[in-house]
């Protein structure tokens, strides 16, 4: 089977993974936040952007050195990055745990504590699932992932929904979060059949932490988006506020699903062809404009409904979600005409070049939430993502210097309209007259058109 062929087979596993995705996704969290309330919810919420950044903290880039190292790997290496993401997560988890009296200080929400220490304690055994992934990723077995992906999303809300019917509040949540990611541990052991061992070996130590430094930089560096909304909103704002704009990222993250496949395939896919520079360039401006062109229409189609759906489903008291909802798709959008950009970095080992973009772009998102939340309340998370916009100039002049010059007229002219269409609500029904200009113009129109075709094909051809 070709590359291409591997491709658009993984591709269209993972489509119709995250369709199926968000439909239970959006069931289960209406039901779910419906139930707990904003308060409850922001609790949860907040505790788990803290236990991600340390996820991706603790993973010190191991998994991504895994799946692009060129030729076979030896067993001894899963077996090293096994051992080390052990003694990773430990630390990792004993850290978080001492800091977390100074955390509840300075967040000031009343039962943070225990939530936040229920989700940290997971942390050594969840960070080994990493090994398994990256087993299968770099396969491009994409049918195993979505599968169970798929089946550990059923599980978490399958225990989280009827904890929150019993009245446990910020506890159901955490409790279908225990129950989806330990039935994804045992399913990804199981399905690929690795057994590990502890193992330690200095060389192999050193040539994995030696590429994960520097990925890992701007990793932790970008993850830091996660502690601005317990640390400041939560901090300025209260419990409520954090609920509305965990509940607004995480619907976004459900609808962003073409940035995340992108994402996904990118890293193997790009390490193929990183030889050539030329082709490197025309397959990130075919990838960014298709991931804008895909994106684009779920976020602003909810947008559009989002003010009759959100009170009918999820009841009036989340109505304030609804002012932040466009300024974080306004965010997603904008990473996705962005985000190969970055993947192809790494597959050069510009590895630091990126951290120098992350570092921006916190800064200039932090530093706004700081300024703004304290005066705006909860919509002055939103100016801070538009904020931290002009970060991704950094981030083009590095492909451009180290890869070449890619084209942004198509992707552009898609991105523009989305994002102006994303505010109809809040500047006029004009802003969705936005939408008919890439139909009109015949080059988008023909791509529109392209990718129709081709994603019903691939659908077809991987049914069969």
């Amino acid at each position: 089977m070709s590359l291409r062929t591997k491709v658009l087979h993984g591709g269209a596993y993972l489509f119709v993974r995250q369709a199926l995705s968000i439909v239970i996704g959006s069931l289960g969290i209406i039901l779910l936040t419906r139930t707990i309330g904003p308060g409850a919810y922001g609790l949860y919420g907040g505790a788990l952007g803290i236990y991600t950044y340390l996820l991706n903290l603790s993973q010190l880039g191991i998994p991504v050195y895994l799946i692009r190292r060129e030729g076979e790997l030896q067993t001894q290496d899963y077996h090293q990055a096994f051992s080390l993401l052990l003694l990773l997560g430990l630390t990792g988890a004993g850290s978080a745990a001492a800091l977390l009296p100074l955390l509840e200080h300075w967040i000031r929400l009343e039962g943070f504590g225990p939530v936040a220490l229920a989700l940290f304690a997971g942390l050594p055994l969840f960070l080994l699932n990493t090994v398994p992934v990256a087993r299968l990723e770099r396969a491009l077995d994409y049918r195993r992932i979505a599968i169970i992906d798929l089946s550990s999303q059923i599980a978490t809300y399958g225990v989280a929904v009827p904890l929150a019917f019993k009245g446990l509040g910020p506890w159901a949540p955490v409790g279908g979060w225990w129950a989806g990611q330990l039935l994804r541990l045992g399913l990804l052991y199981w399905v690929t059949a690795y057994r590990p061992r502890l193992h330690w070996e200095f060389a192999r130590v050193r040539a994995m932490v030696g590429y994960g430094l520097g990925y890992s930089a701007s990793i932790w560096v970008w993850q830091l988006r996660l502690l601005v909304n317990p640390l400041i909103v939560g901090h300025y704002a209260g419990a409520d506020a954090v609920g509305y704009v965990a509940l607004a990222i995480r619907l976004v993250e459900q609808l962003s699903f073409a940035k995340e496949i992108g994402w996904r395939l990118s890293i193997a896919v790009l390490a193929r062809v990183q030889e050539n520079k030329a082709r490197l360039v025309r397959a990130v401006n075919e990838g960014m404009t298709l991931q804008v062109m895909t994106l684009g229409p779920f976020l602003v189609g909810f947008g559009l409904v989002a003010p009759w759906i959100v009170p009918l489903l999820l009841g009036s008291r989340w109505l304030p979600f609804l002012e932040i909802y466009p300024f974080i798709a306004l965010g997603y959008l904008s990473n996705a005409m962005f985000n190969l950009q970055s993947s192809a970095l790494y597959v050069l080992r510009r590895n630091w070049e990126v951290a120098l973009f992350t570092l921006v772009h916190i800064v200039l998102f932090a530093g706004s939430a700081s300024l703004l939340v304290s005066r705006l309340g909860l919509r002055g998370y939103g100016w801070a993502e538009v904020g931290a916009l002009p970060s991704y100039l950094v981030l083009h002049s590095w492909f451009a210097a180290y890869i070449g010059m890619p084209g942004y007229a198509r992707a552009g002219t898609w991105f523009m309209a989305f994002a102006v269409a994303l505010f109809g609500w809040q500047v006029g029904p004009w802003a969705w007259a936005s939408l008919l200009v890439p139909l009109i113009l015949p080059a988008t129109r023909k791509e529109l058109l392209q990718l129709i075709a081709t994603v019903g094909r691939t659908l077809v051809k991987s049914n069969r």
